[in-house]
């Protein structure tokens, strides 16, 4: 459970067996999921999650009170979340990608959508669900970034905040 890096640049917050880890039954049954797709899979969560994370309320009122030094004339001038700061809760950040790969890229692959008893279709529920309860619980704590670079998130780094979860159907 460790960030997979590749030219000193993190390109996925999970590998190929966490995956596996979390659900063996659907590797026996669908040969097509290699590490290859998976990985795929992964890296593409991991890109949503760091967008989701930039775009949230949370970033930039967290990026604002800790930048004195710029000047924000819209919500376009605050920088994204920077992957190489998260210093704290990684196997959180691993789950959450697990999870996210699941839901929205490799059990669609696989789902039967025409059957509305499917069990990989009620599995992308499931692992939507996870994922965002782990979204809103990242957010909540607010103590997994390090601001200022120096590989210690420190008390004033740390910002809980506030997130509800907006169900649409």
């Amino acid at each position: 459970m460790a960030f997979i890096i590749e030219n000193s640049t993190v390109v996925s917050f999970a590998e190929y067996t966490d995956v596996v880890q979390r659900d063996q039954r659907l590797f026996d049954s669908n040969e097509g999921l290699t590490d290859d797709v998976v990985e795929d899979a992964l890296e593409r969560a991991t890109a949503r999650i760091l967008s989701k994370f930039s775009s949230s309320d949370w970033w930039r009122n967290y990026y604002i009170k800790r930048d004195n030094t710029s000047v924000f004339r819209t919500v376009a001038d605050i920088p994204s979340v920077d992957v190489d700061k998260i210093k704290s809760r990684e196997n959180d950040f691993t789950e959450l990608c697990v999870y996210t790969a699941l839901a929205d890229y490799i059990l669609p692959q696989v789902a039967n959508f025409g059957d509305d008893t499917d069990s990989e279709r009620a599995k992308m529920g499931y692992y939507s669900n996870r994922a965002e309860d782990l979204y809103g619980e990242l957010i909540r704590a607010g103590d997994w970034y390090d601001f200022d670079g120096d590989d210690v998130v420190e008390s004033t780094e740390k910002s809980p905040g506030r997130y509800t979860l907006r169900r649409y159907r």
